[in-house]
């Protein structure tokens, strides 16, 4: 059994307190009115106000016309920054919500997926993919709390969900059928609702073949045929959960690939993360049971889907590119107006870098390689979300400050006490499964 040492224990206390201190500095500390705005743009551009005066008398009459259209801008401006900097601790703390949240849902379907196969390498690994998915009730009632608060008008991440902005808009005036306040929230608890149901069930007959007798495999093949069911749901739902809860952040876009880019990104993370909770594990002398042939099937697992995400990446973003159809092309305009840096970024940390040192067999049996590549694929799927989100709800004001480090540290204390404390519950190993023998001799 493992027992969570009283060390992580306090560093995930720490993690949250700390992480709690700071995303509410970050809702605190944002303007309470435009007129704020314009002062802090004023400080902003007391460089460019001098240029102009210094203009002004050499233009006097094109000046003043001039001025009174700045004016007019400027104000329209500061207008922009207020709403998106009050949105900006909101939208910090939903990229951190739904990152982990992801994680947590994607180890789910991997962990769906080895049961529907029927593979035996895995099995050693089920009790830390159980753990990981522990997290997703507490994740999801999270997110749907925080989606309440959306449609209480409490921020304005999901302008669809706005009557003032449907009012004066068409596209979004006929998506209403779709985008409304009760069906979203309806699909919402659908989503949730399912997904947790098929972990606790999935939970409930491993437990359950443990303690069966020697030769009965009932539970398994219930939970075999239960697993494919679900994976057919999760297909559909994770496609419409895309749509709604990121998509619908750029109501007036739209793109095919879009459900299976999101899986991309949340099936390389979950796979990371169940690679690094095993070594750490490992690392403390639990799960002598897993072998470094176990770790280099995750490691080639974390290489394969990072490839799949770049492809799916460069597909969604070249054909739409080069088609340039303004109501496709506006989403990418905007990341490379603003967002170059990290748009660009992530191919480093996402592609690049997993590409370069994870392509040799033998790194994928070295641990703490293993966990340094980690840490950076987890941060570049990190600003995947982060470069997702962020363009529709804070545009031009973003940067990594307070309320974005908060959230993050917040959310990862908070998962990191679930994940831990959910290992403690059971034996590391299920060991009524009938491939046990199988995947403790894995080799490859």
């Amino acid at each position: 059994m493992y027992t969570f040492s009283s060390k992580l224990k306090q560093f995930s206390f720490a993690l949250m307190i700390i992480g709690f201190l700071g995303v509410a500095y970050g809702f605190f500390s944002t303007p309470n009115s435009v007129e704020d705005v314009k002062v802090m743009l004023a400080n902003s551009h007391e460089t460019h106000e001098e240029t102009a005066t210094q203009e002004k008398e050499a233009h006097a009459t094109e000046t003043t016309e001039s001025h009174e259209n700045v004016a007019h801008s400027d104000d329209a401006h500061a207008e922009h920054a207020y709403h998106y900097l009050k949105n900006k601790p909101w939208s910090a703390l939903y990229v951190a919500l739904f990152f982990f949240f992801m994680i947590s849902l994607a180890t789910l379907a991997f962990y769906a997926i080895q049961h529907a196969a029927q593979a035996g390498w895995s099995v050693v690994l089920f009790r830390v993919m159980e753990a990981i998915t522990a997290y997703l009730p507490v994740g999801g009632v999270l997110l749907f709390v925080f989606f309440v608060l959306s449609s209480l008008h409490l921020n304005h991440l999901f302008i669809w969900m706005d009557p003032e902005v449907v009012a004066h808009d068409e596209l979004i005036q006929n998506k209403t059928g779709y985008l409304n306040v009760p069906f979203f929230l309806a699909r919402a608890a659908i989503y949730i609702g399912g997904w947790i149901w098929y972990r606790q069930h999935a939970r409930k007959l491993t437990l359950a073949q443990d303690n069966a007798t020697f030769g009965d495999i009932s539970n398994y093949t219930k939970l075999f045929k239960r697993s494919a069911a679900f994976l057919v749901f999760f297909l559909v739902t994770e496609s419409m959960m895309s749509w709604d809860w990121i998509m619908s952040l750029d109501p007036h876009w739209f793109s095919t690939l879009f459900g299976w880019y999101v899986f991309a990104s949340m099936i390389v993370s979950a796979v990371t993360t169940v690679a690094l909770v095993s070594i750490y594990l490992k690392g403390k002398g639990y799960l002598e049971f897993v072998n470094n042939s176990h770790l280099h099937d995750l490691a080639k697992f974390m290489f394969g889907f990072s490839i799949f995400w770049t492809y799916l990446w460069f597909s969604q973003f070249m054909l739409i590119w080069y088609a340039n159809i303004p109501e496709e092309v506006t989403y990418f305009v905007s990341r490379f107006g603003d967002y170059k840096l990290p748009f660009l970024g992530m191919l480093v940390l996402n592609f690049l870098f997993p590409l370069l040192v994870l392509m040799n067999s033998d790194f994928k049996r070295v641990n703490w390689f293993i966990v340094c590549t980690g840490i950076i694929i987890l941060i570049g799927h990190y600003v995947d979300i982060f470069v997702m989100i962020m363009p529709a709800t804070v545009g031009d004001q973003w940067y990594f400050g307070i309320s974005e480090i908060s959230s993050v540290l917040l959310i990862l204390g908070l998962f990191i006490y679930v994940v831990f404390s959910a290992l403690t519950k059971t034996p590391l190993l299920a060991k009524g499964n009938p491939f046990i023998k199988e995947s403790e001799h894995f080799h490859y």
